[in-house]
């Protein structure tokens, strides 16, 4: 009975396959033969134009939802079996072409001008050309779009044709299944039939019944002891977990208390590095202390291509006290005075000054055999000691060469100011592991007559000074800041660069006799440095100031004719003043006088912080090797010897 009821929708089921796979064949034709597309770019788009909108009824007639269920898919399409009869008995009727805006209704023949030209006119037929040459471009465009379009729509047919035929095939496995389970059930109803014969023939015998009883409860007692053996193994297994867990918490216990012993030596390796850190950093200021608070280094420039060669024994480098090995602390200079005798008319003899200091620089030095010697006063900044690296000399004696360096591009000539930025770099980084984290904030300035200036300054403030002022950072603390000048956070030493490259397209320079690019101003590199240890709750800071003076020279040998003379003689006397300034504040601090003349000068005002007992101080006197600024030179050694002879308290570290 069952049985008999489904066949019914099993029909419906194949006669819906068969109207999909009619409808198939039918979306799958192409309204487009290929004698039309042999037909000329007019002709062409005149034929395409009903195929295109026959395309178009059929794709939206054809197109079915495959996300669907199967029982509205078939109905669906069954529903549209008749509309794909329609569309068959339709002919195609050709639509006239579509007709641009703008443009009027009567034919044009292409490849016919409107009136023949003259033969002499060649440019017009020429431009004839061009126009006609155009429009077959733009008509082989819009005849290569539509052909796309068709291809997309042809496409798009076939793909929904493959989706129909899936579902064809899917729904015939299924109307096959369906007729094996109908002959499974029938073969299962005539099981059970007989089925029912064999029990009306066991109930008629109950010793059979009896039997299958007796099998049944034997059965039972076999699977009762199977249940029985794996209950006594699980219980083994348990007291053998038991014991796994009992042996991995003691396991446990004793790792506990390992990690407290390691974390316990951990602290003590740390209170005893810790400990370490503060020796080195105590020994290291002892090393410093005993090496001078006020030290002085002498540098003397190469002579230069095209400059004359000095005479032999002008410039003697004695060796240092340990012999020839030891780098030179001595210079010796000798001058030969014009003035000749007034009784015998013989040149008077040659003079010889000699100068000491704590290293001297021969010509030939490198940038990094410089910076080696003052890298251990670079790390008591890192420390918390305020320091302060001056370059003094004339103008033209590699004061600046010395400080930033000669030009891009080369790590060889890097200054002090970019080895200095990326050793302290280098050491915060190492330092990390042991706790601190250094933050670094660097300013530029310079102080051309009298008057600060913002060398970082950008935009519509590049240039202007008379914004900036020395002033206290709060009422009562006693570190100075340069009001509208820019403070940068830098983290690397590219950021570096760019700073210096902008400061030094900032600077003020003037042409001079003895150089064509003079520095006119004294520039301040200041950086900031802050560190931390928040475990210990430790703080320590200090600034790094790396200075180069301006010129050092009198106003007569740097004096350049033109224009600008009053310019260098008011820039020369700015110069002199501020130097003077800084020698009486050394000579000061020396003698530990009550009074120290910080305000007589912006530079000294600006650096009273890292100029006092609780700083640490180096000056580089740069001369030049040439005779003819031989007094120059003189000026600037006894300078140079006046400042070594200077001695300043115990450094303090700035701690907190």
């Amino acid at each position: 009975m069952d049985v008999q009821a489904q066949r019914p929708p099993l029909l419906e089921v194949k006669r819906n396959v068969e109207l999909k796979a009619a409808l198939v064949k039918s979306s799958s034709r192409v309204p487009l033969s290929a004698s039309r597309l042999k037909r000329g770019p007019d002709q062409m788009e005149d034929a395409l134009e009903p195929a295109k909108k026959r395309t178009r009824v059929m794709g939206a007639v054809t197109k079915v939802d495959t996300s669907r269920p199967r029982g509205p898919l078939l109905s669906t399409v069954s529903q549209t079996q008749g509309h794909t009869a329609v569309l068959r008995s339709q002919k195609p009727v050709p639509a006239a072409p579509a007709q641009k805006p703008g443009t009027s209704t009567a034919p044009v023949v292409v490849g016919k001008r409107a009136g023949k030209r003259p033969a002499w006119d060649l440019k017009g037929q020429l431009c004839d050309l061009n126009e006609e040459l155009k429009r077959y471009r733009e008509k082989t465009q819009t005849l290569e779009l539509e052909n796309r379009g068709l291809r997309e729509q042809l496409r798009e047919v076939q793909e929904q044709a493959t989706t129909l035929g899936t579902e064809r095939n899917t729904l015939e496995g299924e109307l096959a299944s369906v007729r094996s389970r109908a002959e499974q059930d029938q073969q299962r109803l005539e099981t059970l039939s007989a089925r029912v014969l064999e029990l009306e023939e066991c109930l008629g015998t109950r010793e059979r019944l009896l039997q299958e009883l007796q099998g049944e409860r034997l059965q039972l007692q076999e699977e009762r002891s199977t249940l029985s053996t794996q209950l006594e193994e699980q219980e083994r297994r348990f007291q053998a977990t038991e014991a796994a867990l009992s042996s991995s918490q003691e396991e446990v216990v004793c790792l506990r208390q390992k990690t407290e012993a390691q974390v316990t030596l951990l602290a003590e390796q740390g209170d005893r590095l810790y400990g370490l850190e503060m020796e080195r950093r105590r020994l290291h200021n002892q090393l410093q202390e005993l090496k001078g608070n006020i030290r002085v280094f002498c540098r003397v420039r190469p002579v230069l291509e095209g400059e004359s060669t000095p005479s032999p024994g002008f410039l003697v480098f004695p060796p240092g006290p340990a012999g020839p090995s030891d780098p030179p602390t001595g210079l010796s200079l000798s001058r030969s005075d014009d003035r000749r005798s007034t009784l015998t008319g013989a040149p008077a003899p040659t003079v010889r000054h000699d100068f000491s200091f704590d290293r001297v620089f021969p010509p030939g030095s490198k940038q990094e055999e410089v910076f080696e010697e003052i890298a251990m006063l670079v790390q008591s900044a890192l420390d918390g000691y305020p320091v302060c690296i001056f370059a003094y000399g004339q103008t033209g004696s590699g004061k600046t060469f010395t400080m930033e360096g000669g030009p891009r591009g080369d790590p060889q000539l890097e200054g002090l100011i970019p080895r200095a930025m990326r050793h302290l770099f280098s050491v915060a980084q190492e330092m990390s592991g042991q706790g601190w984290t250094y933050s670094f904030v660097a300013s530029y300035v310079e102080i051309y007559n009298e008057t600060v200036r913002d060398l970082l300054a950008t935009g519509p403030r590049k240039g202007q000074g008379g914004e900036c002022e020395i002033r206290r950072a709060s009422p009562g603390s006693e570190e100075l800041t340069v009001t509208n000048a820019r403070y940068v956070p830098v983290s690397c030493e590219k950021e570096v660069e760019a700073l210096l490259h902008l400061a030094h397209q900032n600077r003020a320079v003037a042409h001079t006799a003895q150089n064509k690019r003079s520095s006119r101003s004294h520039s301040v590199f200041q950086l900031q440095i802050s560190g931390e240890h928040a475990a210990r709750g430790l703080q320590c800071g200090a600034p790094l100031n790396l200075v180069d003076l301006a010129g050092s020279e009198r106003l007569d040998p740097g004096l350049h004719l033109g224009p600008g003379e009053r310019d260098r003689l008011r820039e020369t006397q700015a110069i002199n003043s501020s130097l003077s300034t800084l020698g009486l504040v050394i000579m000061a601090l020396s003698n530990k006088e009550s009074h120290v003349p910080y305000r007589n000068s912006k530079l000294t005002y600006l650096l009273q912080n890292s100029l006092g007992g609780s700083a640490k101080m180096l000056m580089f006197v740069n001369i030049s090797p040439l005779e003819e600024n031989v007094s120059e030179s003189l000026n600037s050694l006894r300078f140079a010897s006046k400042v070594n002879q200077c001695v300043i308290g115990t450094a303090q570290a700035n701690k907190k």
